[in-house]
């Protein structure tokens, strides 16, 4: 079985089962820490790939 068909065969139970076991072995308090931490690499990931993808000023000048 490949990733993609396990994940779609995930049901609702699955699902509370998984975030169950997250909350005991994080508990309450360090999970908020956890999410904010990853959203915080998200946004910075996403702010890098748009600057590689657009070309700056020099860039350009040096091209020509």
């Amino acid at each position: 079985m490949n990733f993609l068909t396990i994940f779609l065969e995930l049901t609702p139970g699955h699902v509370l089962l998984i975030l169950a076991i997250f909350l005991l072995l994080f508990g309450g308090k360090k999970i908020p820490e956890l999410m904010k931490g990853l959203g915080t690499g998200l946004k910075e990931f996403k702010n890098a790939a748009k600057e590689d993808s657009t070309p700056t000023k020099k860039e350009e000048e040096t091209k020509e």
